[in-house]
């Protein structure tokens, strides 16, 4: 069985004879180019071979174009690599939300607000909600966005949801198994999640700590007698606390597990990047901390809205907060929301940096949304550089359009495509936008045309471009350089057979390489049953 938060995958469970059973993969093959974007002049030729396996399967897909049903069980049954882009409180489904307020004895104000008990005057027991339909899409629509207007901006009505239902959201190990059951039967092998850890200890010490304009004065202070680490210490215990919580409510000590239990899970710390000065630099270096201490810990990202106006007034001071720290903490991964902007929500000049700042001084590993990709300052070569640098985008349509407004070729999907730069597909808040990885699949496949083997493609991009453990399967891992395997597992078949020695040590090495050789074993056999093996 797959671990769960604390200890890495190890792969002993992905090679006994049982895998065998999943079908035919006749290499792990280097990758096409026949379905590629028009490319970069400068970008390097693509080069992707397809196999007899794949080119079945793409006809199989290409049949169901006038078949809804299958087309939806098609995307349902594809592997679909690892949510790299997923908060935690916005993917957990909203009738889970509401019955755990109802669990929780809490109560509905007039706004739709979940609040503590006592229920007063103007409000009702959530518990309410089990017996009354009516009052239960109340809610449903007040925490997502269910039967939102198509034609309004759901801006302010995305954001606002995590102020109505944050109250109920302090079970972290039970909304964890909400949504890790879900990524497992959308057939993903990994979940990256974002947290904010030991929040009213970090606000605490920000505020005693206060702000100094010495970045590295202000880290002295942080770090002094222990304090930083009192904080950190605290984190610890409150995942501690959620991975037993976790446990307990997915069955995962017991004959009957739930399937979340089984799924590689790590947490990313998030940042409030509206606060003060002092509170933004004191959490991200307690997320920094984190990740080097606490294998569950991985990496760091800025939330809220970054259109506001703290935000975008102290964008440059927290690119440079972030550069500073990242040299006081190597060993931590960065990945932003950067460039979640359109014309008309900030002024022209706010469109032309932010991704830049993002990539160039705080470093960035990943950037999530990314949607004024072109309104930057020379945004060809910042796509470039992203693509040398291998600085993948995370890409979550439905809340792109929800929040933004941005699809279809409004959307710098195909612009990045078209530069090399590393593209995965992401859910955001899957629960708030009513949606699953599915859908982003598919609504990739029907807006953009995608073939077969890029949808495979973007699959294993999402776990080449994870912070999972270790080394990866592939030598060269891009549709654009081709999903070439290591040496050591050169010409081994996942799911025919055991690998071989070399790769099998290889794997029980890298939890990243495990981790994919366990979805090309899937791959194999959902190309078997969707295209057959002849």
């Amino acid at each position: 069985m797959i671990s769960t938060i604390r200890t890495a995958y190890r792969p002993h469970s992905l090679v006994p004879a049982g895998i065998a059973a999943l079908a035919l993969l006749t290499i792990l093959p280097a990758l096409p180019a026949t379905a590629a974007p028009a490319q970069d002049p400068a970008a390097p030729a693509a080069f992707r071979v397809t196999t007899p396996a794949e080119r079945r399967t793409a006809a199989r897909l290409d049949t169901l174009r006038d078949d809804p049903a299958r087309l939806k069980a098609f995307f349902a049954a594809l592997p679909k690599g690892g949510d790299l882009h997923n908060h935690l409180s916005g993917a957990v489904t909203t009738e889970y939300l509401i019955q755990l307020a109802g669990e929780n004895g809490l109560c509905i104000d007039a706004t739709d607000t979940a609040v503590r008990p006592p229920c007063g005057p103007g409000t009702r027991p959530a518990a309410d909600a089990r017996t009354d339909a009516e009052f239960r899409q109340r809610i449903v629509r007040a925490w997502s966005m269910q039967d939102f207007p198509a034609d309004q901006s759901g801006h302010d009505h995305f954001f606002d949801t995590f102020g109505k239902f944050g109250e109920a959201t302090r079970d972290r190990g039970k909304m964890l198994a909400n949504v890790a059951n879900t990524v497992v039967e959308q057939n993903q092998f990994y979940l990256e999640t974002l947290v904010t850890p030991a929040s009213d200890a970090a606000r605490k010490l920000a505020e005693s700590v206060g702000y100094d304009a010495d970045l590295a004065a202000l880290h002295r202070k942080l770090v002094a007698g222990g304090r930083l680490d009192g904080v950190v210490d605290e984190a610890v215990r409150e995942a501690d606390a959620a991975d037993a919580q976790f446990r307990e409510t997915a069955h995962c000590d017991t004959g009957r597990p739930d399937p979340g239990c089984r799924l590689p899970v790590r947490w990313i710390s998030q940042v409030s990047r509206g606060s003060s000065n002092e509170r933004v630099f004191t959490q991200m270096a307690v997320g920094m901390r984190l990740a080097e201490r606490d294998p569950r810990f991985v990496a760091v990202n800025l939330v809220q809205p970054e259109d506001g106006e703290s935000a975008l007034r102290n964008y440059r001071l927290q690119m440079r907060m972030l550069q500073y720290l990242r040299t006081q903490y190597p060993d931590a991964r960065l990945t932003l929301h950067a460039g979640e902007l359109t014309p008309g929500l900030v002024k022209p000049e706010d469109l032309t940096f932010h991704i830049r700042e993002a990539v160039h001084v705080a470093g960035a590993e990943r950037i999530g949304h990314g949607v004024d990709l072109v309104h930057e300052d020379d945004w060809q070569q910042l796509a470039r550089t992203m693509a040398r640098r291998g600085v993948a985008v995370e890409v979550p349509f439905s809340s792109n359009k929800q929040i933004l407004g941005v699809a279809g070729d409004d959307h710098p999907f195909n612009a990045y495509r078209r530069y090399g730069v590393p593209v995965v597909l992401a859910t955001d808040d899957p629960g708030v936008s009513r949606i699953d990885i599915s859908h982003e699949y598919q609504y990739a496949r029907a807006t953009y045309g995608l073939s077969y083997t890029e949808l495979k493609d973007l699959a294993r991009a999402s776990l080449e471009h994870a912070f999972l453990d270790g080394h990866s399967l592939w030598a060269a891992g891009s549709a654009r350089t081709g999903y070439r395997p290591v040496r050591a597992c050169a010409g081994s078949r996942p799911g025919v057979a055991p690998p071989a020695p070399a790769c099998a040590r290889h794997l029980a090495d890298n939890a990243k390489a495990a981790t994919e050789w366990r979805q090309e074993a899937a791959f194999a056999g959902f190309e078997r049953r969707q295209g057959g093996a002849r």
